[in-house]
Order: C-alpha cells, then sequence, then structure tokens
C-alpha cells in the first residue's frame, strides 16, 4: 500500500489518471475519500497523515486567513483557476514539508521522502 506522500507524489505525476482533471478541488475530494476508505478497512492514521492534517493549520498562517475554509479553499481563492490551484498546491506542500515544522527526528525520512517528490516532479 502506498503511503500519503508516496500517492501525492504520483498525484503529482499523472494528476489526470487520478483526479480525472487538473483540479484542486478534485484532490481534496481524493484524499477524502482515500482516508475514509482506510479507516473503513480498519488502517489506522498514518505519522503521514497525522503531519498532514497540520497542513491546514499552516496554510491559514502562510495566506493570514483564519477562517473555516478548508486549505483546499483557501489555495483556490489566491489562485487563477483550479489547475492553478492543484500546482500551487503541489508547491505549497513542499514549502511546507520543508519548514521547520518537522520535528528533527523526522529530518531523515524528510530527506529520502523530498527526493522522492523531487523524482516525480513535486520539486520542479
Amino acid at each position: 500500500m502506498l503511503d500519503l506522500y508516496d500517492l501525492l507524489g504520483k498525484i503529482k505525476k499523472r494528476s489526470s489518471l487520478y483526479l480525472g482533471k487538473q483540479s484542486l478541488s478534485h484532490l481534496h475530494v481524493f484524499l477524502d475519500g482515500y482516508s475514509f476508505a482506510l479507516r473503513q478497512i480498519g488502517i489506522p492514521v498514518t505519522e503521514e497523515e497525522k503531519k498532514f492534517e497540520e497542513f491546514q493549520e499552516w496554510i491559514e498562517t502562510r495566506f493570514d486567513q483564519a477562517s473555516t475554509q478548508s486549505w483546499s479553499r483557501i489555495i483556490l481563492f489566491y489562485s487563477e483557476d483550479e489547475s492553478d490551484a492543484l500546482k500551487r498546491f503541489f508547491d505549497l506542500f513542499e514549502e511546507f514539508l520543508k519548514s521547520e515544522h518537522l520535528p528533527k527526528d523526522d529530518a531523515t525520512n524528510h530527506c529520502e521522502m523530498s527526493e522522492e517528490l523531487s523524482v516525480v516532479g513535486v520539486n520542479s
């Protein structure tokens, strides 16, 4: 089974295959469905998923938007369209991963994952 960050790397590389079209809203719905399916079959929340939950607060801080809007709606608001918003998501997600947000003991895993995301085009 793919972990969340590997899955995001694959989606970045072939978003239309996974999402139907280049759309941040489609990505958000896909990730919600992915999480729901994992819980339904009894797979517990992973460390990556727990860290990804902090992406919401990070986006609110990054855009100075303390609101009830989801991370995807905030990014979309500051983007030209759904396709641009999806591209911005991957840029912001990489920035989130590189931020001091990650504990020091995750530095090795983060570097390895960042290299993997770079291979599939997330860092570009």
